[in-house]
C-alpha cells in the first residue's frame, strides 16, 4: 500500500489508470462474491483518495464514484455500509477544481431509500444510520459550492427531507426490533447514535444552510410531509419539528416560515379543528422563537388572517348548532369543544404575536381587531326613556366573545404610558358602546380590558368589592400623581365614561364578577387619573348610583338594589381613604357601622360574599327618608371643600341623560360654565377687552339706516342680545346650538352666492364701466364687451 501510495504521489497522471483498474477488480469481486477483496480494494482507494490532492483527482473521483455506486446497489447489508463510509470520508475531502459534470441523484435516492430501511434484525438501524449519514455527506459536498448540482432543488429536498423527518418520528421506541436486538447493534458498532439523534443533526445542518432562496424548498416537503401521514395530531411532533428549523435558519429569514405556515393555515380552512389547531399551536412556538423578525412588513395580514379564521371557525361552530335541530349528542358537543379550543389557539397566538411588537403596533393592532367586532345595530330599552344597544343575535355575539378576548390578550401585553395615545376616539366608542349590551358576560370582558389598559401600577389584583379595610395601607396600592395628559383626557372624555358606567350598572342580569368588574373600574379612575375634578365628578357620579338604588320604583330589584349600595359603600371608603380626610372617612365608618348594626344587607361583604343564600334581604327597601343608612352629600361636599377642593358641580345632582355617538350627555352644570367665562371675562382688570364684533348684515344696516337710536338704546339692544346668547346656551341642547350656527352659516352662504351671481352676469342695456369712470362702449355700432370681475378695481368702501 505504501509503494503503491507513493507511486500515485510521484506520478499523479497515472490516478485514472490505477482507478479504472481497481474499479474493475472490485466489480469482479463483488459479483463472484469475494467481499474480503472489495474491502481490501475499498481501503486502497480510501488511503489514496486521502493521500493525493492533485488538480487531476477529479478523473480519479469518477471511478471512485462509480464503485461507491456498484457497493451501495448491491444487497449485502456489509457492501451498503462500506461504501456510505467511503463516500462520507469522499464528502469531506474539499477538492480545488469543482466538476461541472458530476451528478449526485443516485446517490441522494439510495441513501433516502436507506432511511427507510425495514430489514429485520440488527441490521435495520445500522443501515438507517448509513443512509442519513450519506445524505449529510451529500449535503456537505454540495451545498458549499454552487457551480456543482443544485441541492435544493425540489426534486432532490422531496426525498432528503421526508426521510429525516421519518427516522425523527420512528424512533427506537417504535421500532419493532427488540431491545437485545438494541444492544448487540451497540456492541458491533462503533458509534451508538440512534437514527432519530442523527436525523435532527442532519436537518439541523441542513437548515442552517439554506439561504433566502432556498427556505421554502427545505419547509414545503416538511408541511407535505405532516400533511400525508397526519402528524399535526397531536402537535408534539410538528411542534419539535419546526422548533428544530427556527433554531437553525438564519434569523433575518425567519418570517419566511411564519407566512409559509399562515398559507397552509389558509389551505387547510376546510380540515378538521383539530389539525387547524395544532397548526396555530406551531404558529405560536416559531413566534416565540423568532422573536422581533417573524411578522416581516405585513403585520395586519399576520392579524387579519388570524382573525378570518377565527370568524371561521365562529360561523362553522354556529352552523353546527343550527343543524342540530334535535337535543345536542355528545358528537355535536365534541365538534364544539374542538372548535372552542381552535379559536382559544388562535387568540394564544394573536399575543404571541403582540409580545413582540412595539407599543404603538400594539394601538394599532387593537384598533383593527376593534373594527372587526360586529358592533350593536338595535336597542333595547333599559327603561322607557333611553335604549340600551344590543348584540344582532347569537352569531354576532360569539363572535364578539372571541374577539374581545383576542383584545384583551393583546392588552395584557401592551404597556399604558398616556391614557390619549391608548384610548384614541376610534378605540373609545365603539369599546364603550359594546360595555352596555345585554350580555353580561361581554359586559365583564369589557370591563376586564379596561383594567388592563387603564390600569399602570398593577393596582387591580388588589382591588376586591368585597373588601372594606380599615387601613388602606394594608393593600399596597401605588398611587401617583396624574399628569396634565391624562387630567385633559378625562375633560374630554369622562362624561363619556360616567355616562356607560351608569348605564351598566342599572342592568338587571349583573352577577358578583361584574359589580366587581365595575368597582375595580371606578377604583382604577380614581388612582390612576384622580385628579381634584375627576375626582369630584367620581363622588358625584356614585352619589348617583345611591340615588338610583334607593328609589322604590320597582324598576330594579331588590337584590340588585342592594348590591349597589354595597358597592357605593366599598367605593366611597377607598375614596376617603385615599384622599385621607378625616372627615369624610369618619362619615364613611359610621354609616358603614350603622349599615353592620340594622342592615347587613348593604354591606359589601355580606352582599359580596361566597354564601348569599345567609342574607336576609328585605321584600322591598325604602331609603329615601333613612338618611342614617345612607352617604350624605352635604358631608361629603363639605370634607372636599375643607381640603381645597371645587364643590360646585357637586352640588348640582347628575342627570342621566343619552351619551355616546348617539346621545350626547350636557347637565345644567355644564351650561352654567358658559355663564361662568363671561363673568370671568367682565371681571379681569381694568383695560382695553375686546368684545366680539356684530356681524354685519343685509337686516342690521336696514335697522341703521331706518331707525336710528341713540347710545343707550344701542346698549339695552347689545345686553339684550347677549342675553339671549346665553340663555340659548342654557336651554338648548348642543344639536339645536350647531343646527341655528349651521342654519346662519347657510344663510349668509346663499345671500353671498347671489351677490356674486349677480355680478358675473353681464349687462346688456349699459356697459360696465371701467375702472377709470366712464363707459367701456366707445360707438354704437361696436358690440357690447363686459370686463371680467376680477381685472376690474373697485373702490375700497365696495370691497368686503
Amino acid at each position: 500500500m505504501e509503494k503503491l501510495t507513493f507511486y500515485a504521489l510521484s506520478s499523479p497522471e497515472k490516478l485514472d489508470r490505477i482507478g479504472e483498474y481497481l474499479a474493475k477488480r472490485l466489480s469482479r469481486d463483488v459479483s463472484r462474491h469475494k467481499f474480503g477483496f472489495v474491502f481490501i480494494s475499498m481501503e486502497a482507494l480510501d488511503q489514496l483518495l486521502l493521500a493525493c490532492h492533485a488538480q487531476n483527482l477529479n478523473l480519479f473521483v469518477e471511478s471512485f464514484l462509480k464503485m461507491v455506486q456498484k457497493l451501495l446497489e448491491s444487497n449485502e447489508p456489509e457492501l451498503q455500509d462500506l461504501g456510505t463510509r467511503s463516500f462520507i470520508k469522499f464528502a469531506n475531502i474539499e477538492e480545488d477544481t469543482p466538476s461541472y459534470h458530476r451528478r449526485y441523484d443516485f446517490f441522494v435516492s439510495k441513501f433516502s431509500s436507506m432511511c427507510h430501511n425495514n430489514i429485520e434484525g440488527v441490521w435495520r438501524v445500522r443501515i438507517r444510520l448509513s443512509g442519513l449519514r450519506g445524505l449529510q455527506g451529500v449535503v456537505r459536498k454540495t451545498v458549499t459550492d454552487d457551480l456543482q448540482v443544485n441541492i435544493w432543488e425540489q426534486q432532490h429536498m422531496d426525498k432528503i427531507i421526508p426521510s429525516l423527518l421519518f427516522n425523527m418520528h420512528d424512533g427506537p421506541s417504535s421500532s419493532s426490533s427488540s431491545q437485545q436486538d438494541h444492544q448487540n447493534l451497540s456492541k458491533q458498532t462503533v458509534d451508538d447514535d440512534q437514527p432519530s439523534g442523527v436525523a435532527e443533526t442532519c436537518l439541523r445542518d441542513l437548515t442552517c444552510r439554506a439561504a433566502f432562496g432556498n427556505i421554502k424548498s427545505v419547509l414545503k416537503p416538511v408541511l407535505s410531509h405532516l400533511d400525508l401521514h397526519e402528524l399535526w395530531v397531536p402537535s408534539t411532533f410538528a411542534v419539535r419539528c419546526f422548533k428544530i428549523i427556527m433554531y437553525s435558519i438564519q434569523a433575518q429569514y425567519s418570517y419566511v416560515a411564519v407566512h409559509m405556515l399562515l398559507n397552509h393555515l389558509d389551505e387547510n380552512t376546510r380540515n378538521s379543528p383539530q389539525i387547524k389547531q395544532s397548526i396555530v399551536e406551531v404558529l405560536a412556538e416559531c413566534v416565540s422563537i423568532a422573536a422581533d423578525g417573524s411578522i416581516g412588513p405585513s403585520v395586519l395580514e399576520v392579524f387579519n388572517t388570524l382573525l378570518r379564521h377565527l370568524r371561521s371557525s365562529v360561523d362553522a361552530r354556529l352552523t353546527e348548532r343550527r343543524a342540530s335541530k334535535t337535543p345536542i349528542k355528545r358528537a355535536s358537543y365534541s365538534d364544539e369543544e374542538q372548535h372552542t379550543m381552535f379559536e382559544e389557539a388562535i387568540i394564544i397566538t394573536i399575543g404571541t404575536f403582540a409580545t413582540i411588537l412595539p407599543d404603538y403596533q400594539k394601538i394599532e393592532i387593537m384598533m383593527f381587531i376593534m373594527g372587526k367586532v360586529p358592533l350593536p345595530t338595535r336597542y333595547e330599552h333599559s327603561d322607557e326613556d333611553y335604549p340600551i344597544p344590543s348584540v344582532n343575535g347569537e352569531g354576532d355575539l360569539l363572535l364578539q366573545n372571541m374577539l374581545l378576548k383576542s383584545l384583551l390578550e393583546v392588552g395584557t401585553k401592551y404597556t399604558t404610558v398616556s391614557m390619549a395615545n391608548t384610548f384614541p376616539i376610534s378605540f373609545l366608542e365603539p369599546l364603550l358602546a359594546i360595555s352596555v349590551v345585554s350580555d353580561s358576560g361581554l359586559r365583564l370582558l369589557v370591563q376586564q380590558i379596561l383594567h388592563t389598559l387603564v390600569d399602570r401600577h398593577d393596582n387591580v389584583g388588589k382591588l376586591s368589592v368585597s373588601d372594606i379595610p380599615k387601613d388602606i395601607s394594608q393593600l399596597d396600592l401605588r398611587v401617583e400623581k396624574s399628569s396634565r395628559q391624562d387630567i385633559l383626557f378625562m375633560k374630554k372624555h369622562g362624561l363619556q365614561m360616567y355616562w356607560h358606567l351608569y348605564e351598566n350598572i342599572k342592568l338587571s342580569d349583573n352577577d358578583k364578577c361584574n359589580f366587581n368588574a365595575l368597582y375595580c373600574t371606578l377604583a382604577l379612575l380614581c388612582i390612576e387619573l384622580g385628579g381634584d375634578e375627576v375626582l369630584v365628578e367620581l363622588v358625584r357620579l356614585t352619589l348617583a348610583f345611591q340615588e338610583l338604588a334607593s328609589k322604590s320604583d320597582g324598576k330594579l330589584s331588590v337584590h340588585h338594589q342592594c348590591a349597589i349600595q354595597a358597592l357605593v359603600a366599598s367605593y366611597f371608603n377607598l375614596i376617603s381613604q385615599l384622599t385621607a380626610i378625616p372627615a369624610f372617612c369618619q362619615h364613611v365608618q359610621q354609616v358603614i357601622e350603622e349599615r353592620r348594626k340594622r342592615a347587613t344587607y348593604l354591606v359589601p361583604d355580606v352582599v359580596f360574599a361566597k354564601n348569599v343564600h345567609d342574607v336576609n334581604y328585605p321584600s322591598v327597601l325604602h331609603l329615601e327618608h333613612t338618611s342614617t343608612l345612607l352617604f350624605q352629600q352635604e358631608v361629603i361636599g363639605e370634607a372636599l371643600h375643607s381640603t381645597g377642593h371645587d364643590i360646585s358641580r357637586l352640588n348640582t345632582p347628575y342627570v342621566h341623560r343619552p351619551s355616546g355617538i348617539e346621545y350626547r350627555q350636557q347637565t345644567d352644570n355644564d351650561a352654567a360654565s358658559i355663564n361662568i367665562e363671561i363673568e370671568s371675562l367682565s371681571s379681569s382688570p381694568a383695560g382695553n377687552r375686546k368684545y366680539a364684533e356684530e356681524q354685519i348684515t343685509f337686516e342690521s344696516l336696514k335697522r341703521a339706516l331706518q331707525s336710528p337710536s341713540s347710545d343707550l338704546d344701542m346698549e339695552e339692544q347689545e345686553r339684550e342680545r347677549r342675553q339671549e346668547i346665553l340663555e340659548t346656551f342654557k336651554s338648548s341642547t348642543l344639536d339645536e346650538i350647531a343646527a341655528i350656527s349651521e342654519q346662519r352659516s347657510q344663510k349668509m352662504h346663499n345671500k353671498l352666492s347671489e351677490i356674486l351671481d349677480k355680478l358675473n352676469k353681464p349687462r346688456s342695456t349699459t356697459p360696465p364701466c371701467s375702472p377709470q369712470g366712464h363707459s367701456s362702449l366707445s360707438s354704437p355700432s361696436q358690440p357690447v364687451q363686459s370686463v371680467p370681475l376680477y381685472e376690474m378695481k373697485f373702490p375700497e368702501l365696495l370691497v368686503y
